[in-house]
């Protein structure tokens, strides 16, 4: 695996784990160690994400202009365009 795909992993486990705490949270308001731990993973993957945008570009429309997301490859150009 890559260095882009190592760091596109970390950045969906760190999302993934937010989620999941956010969830848990709906039911569970009060439970301070989630709530610390959502924060911590939060920022985890808020520093993964900008280091992923920073190194390889755009994840989304939001973190770019429109010309920039458009002119980046996408996911079927970088695998070579083998479904």
């Amino acid at each position: 695996m890559n260095e882009r795909n190592k760091l596109l992993k970390k950045l969906s486990a760190a999302q993934f784990a937010v989620w999941e705490l956010q969830l848990y949270l709906d039911t569970h308001p009060c439970d301070q160690n989630a709530i610390e731990l959502c924060k911590r993973h939060s920022a985890d993957a808020e520093a993964l994400y900008k280091e992923y945008v920073e190194k390889y570009g755009a994840l989304n429309k939001e973190c770019c202009s429109t010309a920039e997301w458009l002119s980046d490859p996408w996911p079927w150009d970088i695998m070579g365009g083998d479904c």
